[in-house]
């Protein structure tokens, strides 16, 4: 394919022409992301198409060639929001009760809906009513406590008061300052990391933290004489604990004792990731097999931080090969052949975890069974917002409603 460059004659500027620009563009015009990325994907194939090394092409002929596509492909609401976003028409700033100002986001918007529990397709669809109310109300400037209401009504409308209360709780979170810590156990293949990534892009500021990674640290910092338990894996620990004997198979109670040995040591660095994020004010997703139910104790209680612990299960011994199986073929390493030949200790290491979480006195551990992904994260940022739900009031939901 051919290396295209994209000129603008007015700015004398050569850049390359990158999809993933153009897939925001198109978000901001009220696209799923999904549409976007199919459109941007397709002109570049056009663009590619039966030309030599490079190509040029201006900036004025590549709208063209997006506004043919969209004509086509999008709504009419977009594909205007598109020609205005091109033609420099002002956007429509939104002032905070702080003063601040910045431009309606629909990307931003669409993300903050997702987090409360909404499906992409939507999320979409209610950031396009609501951009579409905003146009035809001519304003060059807004408040947040009017975007705020348009939304609301709006999801109250079409997706009922449950969704429009979600948005309103989320809201009243993002605008507290209290961070949020969200702990997600599992065994391997049960999805930990590829949910907590998702769901800290859905946070935006979160930050992530795994415990194999504060393993590898300390395995740096402390030599395996000293802390043997520490240098294996989390079901082959329990060689390193005194009075093992190497050659003999493990009972149920040694792999146990072995994993509870080594995670007991991990919780050192889990407690001072918790410590830094909630010193500094910001909101955690943290992520790992050693997560254990005792682990919450490590959680200080003179907190304000909303914290969340959730288990992640698959409950198919199948499921769970072929999960691992398939994160081998993702990216080949050698771990994933040592998964499978202790997938017996493994599916044992799960039951464990879920019998501890179902006994936590507390009842705070929510099991999540994560046989969908895009299910489990709707459960996942559903259980976040119920949690939030019991920190604030619904003061807000009546001032948003009434005004």
């Amino acid at each position: 394919m051919a290396k295209i460059l994209v000129t603008d004659p007015g700015e004398g500027t050569r850049v390359p022409f990158l999809r993933g620009i153009l897939t925001r563009s198109l978000q901001d015009a009220g696209l799923a992301f999904e549409r976007a990325y199919d459109i941007a994907s397709a002109i570049r194939t056009e663009l590619g198409e039966g030309a030599g090394e490079t190509r040029e092409i201006s900036t004025a002929e590549l709208r063209r060639l997006v506004l043919r596509r969209l004509q086509r492909l999008a709504s009419p609401e977009q594909t205007r929001a598109y020609q205005a976003s091109g033609r420099g028409v002002e956007a429509i700033q939104v002032r905070t009760a702080a003063g601040n100002v910045s431009p309606f986001s629909r990307a931003e918007l669409r993300r903050c809906l997702e987090s409360c529990g909404l499906t992409s397709e939507e999320s979409a669809d209610i950031t396009r009513k609501v951009h579409v109310e905003l146009l035809r109300e001519n304003a060059t400037h807004t408040s947040s406590h009017h975007l705020r209401r348009l939304t609301y009504r709006r999801l109250k409308e079409d997706l009922g008061a449950g969704s429009a209360r979600r948005y309103l709780v989320w809201m009243e979170f993002l605008h507290s300052g209290r961070p949020l810590l969200l702990l997600i156990g599992g065994v391997p293949g049960s999805g930990k990391s590829t949910i907590a990534n998702d769901i800290a892009h859905r946070l935006d500021s979160a930050r992530t933290q795994s415990t194999d990674m504060l393993r590898e640290v300390m395995r740096m910092l402390v030599p395996k004489q000293l802390m043997p338990v520490l240098h294996a894996s989390s079901f082959t620990a329990w060689r390193a604990l005194p009075g093992s004997r190497m050659g003999r198979e493990p009972g149920a109670n040694a792999v146990l004792d072995g994993y509870h040995a080594q995670a007991e040591l991990v919780s050192v660095a889990v407690e001072a990731a918790i410590q830094r994020a909630l010193t500094e004010r910001v909101s955690l997703v943290i992520e790992g097999v050693h997560l254990h139910p005792a682990v919450l104790q490590r959680v200080p209680h003179d907190t304000d931080a909303i914290v969340v612990p959730i288990l992640l299960a698959v409950l198919k011994p199948e499921q769970l090969r072929a999960r691992i199986r398939g994160r081998g073929r993702k990216v080949p390493d050698r771990r994933t052949e040592r998964y499978l030949d202790h997938f017996d200790d493994i599916w044992r290491l799960q039951s464990d975890l879920l019998s501890q979480a179902e006994q936590d006195p507390r009842n705070s551990i929510n099991i999540i069974v994560n046989d969908n992904k895009e299910k489990a994260i709707r459960q996942v940022m559903s259980t976040i917002i119920d949690a939030l739900a019991h920190a604030f009031s619904r003061d807000s939901e009546a001032r948003t409603g009434n005004d």
